[in-house]
């Protein structure tokens, strides 16, 4: 039988995208919070993109994928 990865610890990606969506979301608007978005965006996009290919199963693959498209039609 073959294991599928489903979930693992989040990696640097991951990890800066969701202290840099915080940060984003409890900034007063202004530059800091625009950089702070711009970083959760890059960062999420780059997970995204490294799921969709290196993605270790179909599963992650296609989660990959999807995140992509909702974070780039959220950005438009």
């Amino acid at each position: 039988m073959k294991k599928m990865v489903v979930f693992q610890k989040p990696n640097a990606p991951l990890i800066t995208w969701f202290v840099a969506m915080i940060l984003a979301r409890v900034l007063p608007y202004g530059q800091l919070n625009f950089t702070a978005s711009l970083v959760s965006f890059g960062a999420l996009f780059t997970w995204a993109w490294l799921e969709m290919f290196q993605g270790v199963s179909n599963f992650r693959r296609l989660l990959g994928a999807v995140v992509m498209a909702f974070t780039l039609i959220n950005r438009l």
